[in-house]
């Protein structure tokens, strides 16, 4: 792994790099609150194969904070982000796996200003669709980050927070918790994200609808989805097999929003997908 800095629309971006120099680019976007670390488990799994790229979107782990949130952390300016990315490398075609935000900023971009650039997508637990229930719960817990006076009582509150997650070693959870850290003024440790990312709900309502940039894809899709998610409704997904590029479906056990990728079983899912899209 190698860790990288650069300024993409004007925002300094974080991302990871796996498997640099093998010719089949995949990028992997993480979801709402978290950082391009999650993906850990899945890019070092595939970089035997895959030049495999994880960006800490704006706002979050070590990239930049926004100073004008209300603008830039919305889908819009994610995509931007990414093009930018794309071209400082003169990527012409990648592969894209999203899980949650992850996801929609690739579904947006697959059916706008990167339709012919991304070649095939994959969502985790993500569609043109959010269930209002989960939304409601997510934005209670990433508007308003919880403080703790020591790391390890951070890593007890992400593992309540992620159990949906499904199984993660021990090993997992500290390393989630360790990337997911930051230290406040007084001392406490906080997840590391800028706490106005959750003005996206606010400032940009419509932004996870995406039924008409659903049915403007032309490319093949995989969705997985946890059995159990709140996010992702068994309807939605269903509907997803059958409108617009009328995507593979996968379902999770023992998860629900949204499956870590750090199971053999899970790689499994992904890797064959892409193999049969290469």
């Amino acid at each position: 792994m190698r860790s990288h800095y650069l300024r993409c629309a004007g925002r300094e971006l974080h991302f990871t790099e796996w498997g640099a120099g093998n010719p089949e680019v995949l990028i992997a976007w993480h979801g709402l609150a978290r950082t391009g670390r999650d993906m850990d488990d899945i890019a070092a799994h595939l970089a035997d194969r895959y030049r495999v790229i994880c960006p800490d979107t704006v706002g979050r782990g070590l990239s930049e904070w926004s100073p004008v949130p209300d603008a830039e952390y919305c889908l819009d300016f994610y995509v931007k982000q990414a093009v930018d990315l794309l071209d400082q490398f003169g990527l012409q075609q990648v592969h894209w796996l999203g899980t949650s935000m992850g996801g929609a900023i690739g579904l947006r971009a697959a059916a706008g200003v990167l339709k012919g650039r991304i070649r095939s997508l994959v969502l985790n637990d993500i569609g043109p669709e959010l269930a209002g229930p989960a939304v409601a719960r997510i934005r209670a817990y990433a508007g308003q980050p919880a403080a703790f006076r020591t790391v390890s009582e951070l890593e007890a509150y992400l593992r309540q927070v992620y159990r949906p997650y499904g199984e993660l070693s021990d090993a997992q959870w500290r390393r989630m918790t360790e990337t997911s850290a930051r230290r406040l003024p007084d001392g406490s440790v906080t997840p590391h994200y800028d706490p106005a990312m959750a003005q996206q709900f606010e400032h940009h309502p419509d932004d996870y609808t995406q039924w008409t940039a659903w049915d403007q894809l032309h490319l093949p899709v995989l969705c997985l989805r946890g059995e159990t998610s709140d996010l992702l409704t068994p309807e939605v997904a269903e509907a997803m097999t059958r409108t617009g590029p009328c995507a593979e479906l996968a379902t999770i056990a023992n998860c629900g929003h949204a499956p870590a990728l750090n199971v053999p079983a899970q790689w499994a899912l992904v890797e064959d997908f892409l193999s049969r899209h290469c």
